[in-house]
């Protein structure tokens, strides 16, 4: 089809590159009104013109980075090139280039929704080789079928209205000249695009956004995807901060080693002397506490949720009034709850030092002589999980594969065809497998079925029906699941000698206005189980966070060895200095006492109360312990950066 305009090539670029800007403003958009429950306060936000301009600042640098060698191509000082061949390939080199970055600006509008954040290169080493991936991107295509209209319609903008640069038939040495300064001039301009700015010393990355706005959340809107994927291609995840030069201050300050001499002081068990209970770790995909209806009675009175069988076991269970994850994703639980580890700017499982030695439960009861195992419904190779636990110690692994070849199941017959092996089946093998076993045994399991795309088995669609979100039905599933585990598991012999520590990985679909707020994404549970009724049930005062699951188990069975631990003995230490830590978007949001910090690396940028749900009143410079909070989130950051850095996350 011919081109309706025709311009010199630097004119041509001028205006094409500002039909980007147009489209990725669209994608914006829809990023907005996909994810409108979650940013309904912006447009009535003292700081929405700050929001508009920090988005046009990270298209700029994403539409410099990606259109770089479109640039080139089309400014190259070489005549031989100006012909009708060379402007295809031109147009095609832009049109599939700037496809593919409006794709992952859409599609990250609807990804956002369960992980809170921009989609990061390390994506692709979390679930790169998931090949379950593939056909739940298909069903989002057909779910979210009014993005692939707008994605179609996008492309057909930039096709129609794409510049075509006119041929020049300028003398040689004027050719040159012109094409030459054109060519220094988009350089120059690109790499001040790129950067951010011309006389920024460093480079804009993921955590400038922070500048522009007020809360955490609003990062990811003004973000675009391919920046994000962009910026962290290549990058050191982790710098020392050297907050503090001397290393007996940050000691002091804060240190992760749990000696024997500390623990001896808290436990009531005597050293040396393990009780060797059993322990089950069982990790519940999604489960948030906006789903549990007992720990919401002070949040949303007279609310009752959706786990009738969790909230009738906490009546004999420990829990937590504040529970936070330390991450957004699987792939960060389990470095936290089972090696002490939280997620700082990236999953371990993903990160550059991926091959640091982490110790963990399983490592250190190995040693008291327990058999170990992890089990996961999904295929061995799901995750990098059965990588994870073999490097921290577990013995044995049970995958989909396990369970299929098992003669004691059904097999295939119980796949749910996405992910793996239905909740109730999965666990009834899991029970089973545990009976195998010697004891003392120490295993963890990860459920999967209260997971997208939010299905339940056949025979249960007209016991478990849709309601207020997908997810609640796969809810309600999996908490019947977990009913049927402990019903069998309680006849067992080893049951009764067995502590049960139950925790949702993270958090997901969310219909209360109070678990959109920064810190309240991040609101799990934490559910201590001993059958053998030893531990007072309740729900305790204080905060707790998943990496307080390791030293907590540790204490409880009396194990008097040293070892590393980002958290604290939830049963033993005063709730005032119980505390938590998590990472969104370059702010570290530290919880102790009454209050959330939320810290940038450099400086605080928030301080509320952790009554303050909605989080509307910050209290930055009006509270007493900020300095300290300031002090102790500095040292418990500096600690985790120099640790992982150096190799020194065991004793």
């Amino acid at each position: 089809m011919k081109n309706k305009l025709t311009l010199a090539a630097p004119w041509a670029v001028v205006l094409n590159l500002l039909l980007l800007y147009i489209a990725y403003g669209i994608t914006r958009l829809a990023f907005f009104l996909e994810n409108y429950s979650t940013y309904d306060y912006v447009l009535s936000s003292p700081k929405v013109w700050d929001i508009f301009w920090g988005g046009i600042y990270f298209d700029t640098s994403a539409i410099a980075y990606t259109n770089a060698l479109y640039i080139l191509l089309v400014l190259l000082p070489c005549h031989l090139k100006e012909n009708a061949t060379w402007q295809r390939i031109c147009k095609w080199f832009y049109l599939i280039v700037n496809g593919l970055g409006l794709a992952t600006n859409l599609g990250d509008a609807v990804y956002f929704q369960y992980t809170a954040r921009r989609t990061t290169i390390a994506f692709f080493s979390e679930f790169g080789a998931d090949d379950k991936l593939g056909s739940i991107v298909a069903l989002e295509f057909l779910r979210h079928w009014y993005l692939v209209l707008l994605f179609a319609a996008l492309m057909l903008l930039l096709w129609y209205c794409y510049v075509t640069p006119k041929a020049r038939t300028l003398p040689r040495k004027r050719y040159y000249i012109i094409q030459t300064l054109s060519l220094l001039v988009a350089a120059f301009l690109c790499w001040a695009g790129m950067r951010g700015g011309f006389w920024d010393n460093r480079p804009i990355k993921i955590s400038t956004a922070n500048q522009f706005i007020i809360r955490p959340n609003d990062a990811s809107l003004i973000l675009n995807t391919p920046f994000s994927l962009l910026r962290t291609i290549g990058k050191h995840t982790y710098h020392n901060p050297g907050y503090y030069q001397d290393p007996q201050e940050l000691e002091a300050i804060y240190s992760p080693i749990h000696q024997p001499s500390q623990m001896n002081q808290n436990t009531q068990i005597t050293p040396n002397t393990p009780t060797k209970k059993n322990v089950v770790v069982i990790f519940l995909e999604s489960f948030g506490r906006e789903y549990i209806g007992s720990l919401n009675q002070e949040m949303l009175p007279g609310y009752k949720g959706y786990t009738p069988f969790l909230d009738s076991l906490m009546k004999q269970a420990v829990s937590f009034r504040y529970t936070y994850a330390n991450g957004r994703a699987s792939v960060d639980a389990m470095p936290s709850a089972l090696s002490g580890l939280p997620m700082f700017v990236e999953s371990f499982v993903a990160a550059s030092h991926a091959t640091n030695h982490l110790g963990g439960m399983a490592a250190c009861l190995d040693s008291l002589g327990y058999e170990t195992a992890f089990f996961h419904g999904a295929p061995a190779s799901s995750l990098g999980f059965q990588g994870f636990t073999k490097s921290t110690g577990f013995q044995q692994c049970y995958s989909q594969e396990d369970f299929e070849a098992d003669p004691r199941t059904n097999g295939p017959a119980d796949s749910d065809n996405w992910w793996g092996i239905w909740d109730e089946p999965f666990l009834q093998y899991f029970r089973t497998k545990m009976s195998d076993m010697k004891q003392p045994f120490m295993t963890a399991l990860f459920t999967l079925s209260s997971h997208h795309p939010f299905h339940v088995p056949a025979q249960y669609k007209e016991v478990f029906k849709e309601e207020e979100m997908p997810i609640h039905k796969c809810i309600r599933y999996t908490d019947h699941a977990l009913q049927r585990f402990f019903e069998e598991a309680s006849k067992e012999p080893w049951f009764k000698n067995t502590v049960f520590v139950m925790t949702g990985d993270h958090t997901n679909m969310s219909n209360h206005p109070e678990y959109k707020s920064s810190i309240n994404q991040f609101s799990t549970s934490i559910i201590i189980y001993d059958a053998s009724g030893d531990l007072t049930p309740g729900i305790r005062d204080g905060i707790a966070q998943q990496t307080d699951i390791l030293p907590t188990i540790l204490n409880l069975i009396g194990y008097d060895k040293p070892y590393m631990a980002f958290g604290c003995d939830l049963l033993n230490t005063p709730a005032e200095d119980t505390w938590a830590i998590n990472y969104l978007d370059g702010i570290y949001q530290y919880c102790k006492g009454n209050y959330v910090l939320q810290f940038d690396g450099q400086q605080t940028i928030g301080v509320y109360a952790l009554t303050d749900y909605l989080m509307r009143q910050n209290l930055k410079g009006k509270v007493a312990e900020q300095p300290q909070l300031e002090r102790e989130v500095k040292a418990i950051i500096q600690q985790y950066m120099a640790r992982m850095i150096d190799n020194r996350l065991v004793p």
